[in-house]
């Protein structure tokens, strides 16, 4: 009779066993997901160039023949191709543009066109030379639009060999999925004939450099000025 007992307790113990580590294997109900999060970068970028002068005067205006210098043998009374072009390059934000034109040696400059007699035109009442003075055509139309180029502010070297002029874009460039090729700052330069040899000889050294200058305008809507302070602070 105890066998029997004993027996049949032992079985409900077995199936008590199986019974606990069934359960013990039962699964929690659960789930899971990822959010991943993507960054893309925003740029601003630009290019300079101009039409390619040749020795001879002529000069190309397509794009494959655009170049960053030029050389020109200058002659009284001529007139020269010279047309500073801002390409905004695709994908670039909004930003402000703006054009900086630095006269080398322009003590020389002055010497050559003194600020007197039939030259002295090309001076302001403040005796600043008037670089839109030069940028006129063979009918001597000036080819500065002061209306798209804006002219800022004029700033002389403290030796006074050389000048340099500010000119902002009129307005925002909007960001574009194609390049954006803004106006010519100018497209021609003149010699005065009103200079004779001695005069000529004082523009050997003088050059003419253009840069080029870009910063988001994202932060700075309203506050043209404080971007180029904070890009000049970033870009000494």
């Amino acid at each position: 009779m105890k066998s029997k007992h004993k027996a049949l307790l032992l079985s409900m113990c077995a199936v008590l066993l199986v019974a606990v580590s069934i359960f013990g294997t039962l699964a929690y109900l659960t789930d899971k997901d990822t959010v991943t999060n993507t960054f893309t970068v925003g740029s601003v970028g630009l290019s300079l160039d101009e039409a390619d002068v040749k020795t001879d005067g002529s000069y190309e205006t397509t794009h494959d023949s655009r170049v960053q210098a030029n050389e020109y043998h200058l002659l009284p009374g001529h007139t020269y191709y010279k047309d500073p072009t801002v390409t905004v390059d695709a994908g670039s934000e909004a930003a402000y543009v703006r054009m900086i034109v630095t006269v080398e040696n322009i003590d020389q400059l002055k010497l050559a066109l003194p600020n007197d007699g039939a030259t002295a035109q090309y001076y302001g009442t403040d005796g600043t030379f008037l670089l839109q003075m030069l940028c006129v055509d063979e009918n001597g139309t000036c080819t500065w639009d002061a209306n798209t180029w804006k002219m800022q502010e004029y700033t002389q070297s403290t030796d006074g060999k050389n000048g340099v002029y500010e000119f902002r874009y009129k307005e925002i460039v909007a960001k574009s999925e194609n390049d954006t090729v803004l106006p010519d700052l100018f497209t021609h330069i003149t010699v005065p004939g009103e200079i004779d040899n001695t005069h000529l000889a004082y523009l050997k050294d003088v050059k003419i450099i253009v840069n080029a200058h870009a910063i988001q305008a994202d932060g700075f809507e309203d506050d043209e000025t404080g971007a180029w302070t904070a890009f000049g602070t970033q870009n000494p």
